[in-house]
């Protein structure tokens, strides 16, 4: 018998559940870990900041998922991580403290023969002061945060409409900033219920950006073919802004959040001041807190993890000039050193450096994307460690490990308006791979995969990712057959 322990359970860590369920018989026990009730498929949170969709949309209780999977599931928060057991058990362990209500505090220790950690972010409001819906901004990061923005868009919209103008400011609230994509597709969906309301042309909508040039996305950007012509992903979200007539502000590291006022500074090392009545602006994101001690007791946190808290794995940690920087860099066991037994997946591992080129402000700060890894390579990542667990319990620990690296993957973003069969719209994007390798392909990516498109197709296309996806994290009949 085999004790297998998930730490976390958003994309990666639920797609490895359930497949680990259905890959062990039931003398095998498979314990998920999560300080949240409910799953909450998060690209859709998009349509909740937007009043589109609610909370119940994006939404379901985990726990009866998994009882009739036969998962053991515990709400609490891990605290710490003991990889080499401790002074009663050679077993590995993990500390973990309730947040159910019923038996909120108390601890617990969890011994596990292998273990994935899939905490995903610790959202990192406090490290732009005034910044979150505790501060001055709003986030679309839970359903409960979109759901406090939609409320405040639909004030802001009323007030338009007695003719008085708003400016509506979206985009990343510090120079580290990931997740470019979903500031974009919240600027796109924000612009549509404007149209819809009839105000746009009162609005002043201002994209704030960590990125160096529109379509980065943390990527280095893309190049499209587009009917046989070469074109770049900044070209192509620069026209999309300017037919929706957003302003751009790119190369921005927000320093502060003021009542009504954002403080910013640009690449040229210019400080600004920015008016806003609507501000939704994504925090930056660190590992969630974990500590991790040797079997004696010491302290080995920065054995395990990287300084922003992310989880060590099979990576190229070597410090090198972007020049150097190659897709061979990137994991692809998701194994963490050391320890044939800890994985580490989605958000929760360390990445060997950036995706984008590193920049700095004339004064020194740093404004450069963090690479995004939410998603499809999250769940793909998931599924890559749960099979190789399985082997591993079935065949024997020395079974090789199953391999998924994000420069062999591909993404796809989509950002959709609008949320009924007709009414939508959609800018598409897909690349191939998400790490670039320009030893394979002059542009870094596969030019015949990559690309952006604009259309009631794409919409159609998110919306039916939004059931199926559900469907799927439900563990409905044929739930594996539909892909990470």
């Amino acid at each position: 018998m085999s004790d297998v322990v998930i730490l976390g359970a958003g994309i990666s860590g639920h797609t490895a559940a359930l497949h680990l369920r259905r890959l062990l018989d039931k003398r095998h026990n498979v314990t998920v870990v999560s300080p949240n009730s409910h799953w909450n498929w998060i690209p859709s949170n998009i349509w909740v900041g937007v009043g589109e969709m609610t909370t119940r949309d994006v939404t379901f209780p985990l726990a009866p998922v998994y009882q009739r999977q036969g998962i053991t599931f515990r709400q609490a928060k891990a605290t710490a991580i003991h990889p080499q057991g401790d002074s009663t058990d050679a077993r590995g362990a993990v500390d973990i403290e309730s947040t159910d209500p019923a038996t909120a505090g108390t601890t617990q220790r969890l011994r596990y023969d292998y273990l994935i950690n899939a905490t995903g972010p610790k959202l990192k409001f406090e490290a732009t002061a005034g910044l979150g819906p505790t501060g001055h901004t709003l986030s679309v990061c839970t359903a409960q945060h979109a759901t406090e923005a939609a409320e405040k868009l639909r004030e802001v919209i009323a007030v338009l409409k007695t003719g008085r103008p708003q400016t509506l400011v979206i985009g990343m609230g510090h120079g580290t900033c990931t997740c470019q994509g979903a500031a974009f597709e919240y600027v796109f969906n924000v612009d549509h219920e404007l149209r819809e309301a009839g105000v746009r042309e009162l609005a002043g909508v201002i994209y704030l950006t960590n990125e160096a040039a529109l379509g980065d996305f943390g990527v280095d950007g893309m190049v499209f073919d587009q009917q046989g012509f070469l074109t770049t992903s900044e070209l192509w979200t620069s026209s999309l802004f300017r037919e929706r007539e957003v302003q751009a502000i790119v190369g921005a590291h927000v320093e502060k959040v003021e009542a009504g006022l954002i403080h910013y500074e640009t690449l040229d090392g210019a400080h600004h001041a920015l008016p806003f009545d609507f501000a939704m602006l994504l925090p930056p994101f660190g590992g969630v807190p974990l500590t991790a001690y040797a079997a004696d007791g010491r302290d080995i946190s920065a054995e395990l993890f990287s300084p922003a808290g992310f989880m060590k794995v099979d990576a190229d940690y070597t410090p090198k000039p972007y020049e150097e920087w190659r897709g061979a860099d990137w994991p692809t066991t998701y194994q963490a050193p050391g320890y044939s037994n800890v994985f580490a997946v989605g958000i929760a591992f360390a990445p060997p450096h950036q995706i984008s080129r590193p920049r700095k402000t004339a004064n020194g700060t740093v404004v450069a994307p963090a690479p995004p890894r939410t998603g499809m390579p999250s769940g793909v990542m998931g599924k890559t460690a749960a099979l190789t667990i399985a082997d591993r319990i079935k065949n024997g620990a020395d079974a090789p490990a199953h391999t998924a690296s994000m420069a062999s993957m591909g993404a796809a973003c989509v950002a959709s308006a609008g949320a009924g069969l007709t009414n939508g719209s959609a800018a598409a994007m897909t690349m191939m791979p998400v790490v670039p390798d320009y030893s394979v392909f002059p542009t870094g990516r596969d030019t015949a995969t990559t690309r952006g498109e604009l259309g009631l197709h794409g919409h159609w296309v998110k919306l039916m990712l939004h059931y199926l996806f559900l469907y799927k994290a439900k563990a409905l009949p044929g739930w594996q057959l539909i892909p990470e």
